[in-house]
């Protein structure tokens, strides 16, 4: 089993770490009502995706 042979630094294991960060999902407004939505998706306030309505909501 291998083991390491060195003690790994505070400052070296921390800095390994702190690319774990989360990001935030992209959103663009939506072209029908302007409510933000994710890209590529039906918008869930008004049901319109590329300018044609594709479900309808209850409003």
């Amino acid at each position: 089993m291998a083991h390491p042979k060195r003690k790994t630094s505070k400052a070296r294991r921390d800095r390994r770490r702190a690319n774990w960060k989360l990001t935030s999902p992209n959103t663009a407004n939506c072209s029908h009502c302007g409510q933000p939505k994710m890209p590529h998706r039906v918008c869930p306030n008004c049901g319109y995706y590329r300018g044609k309505q594709v479900i309808t909501t209850t409003d």
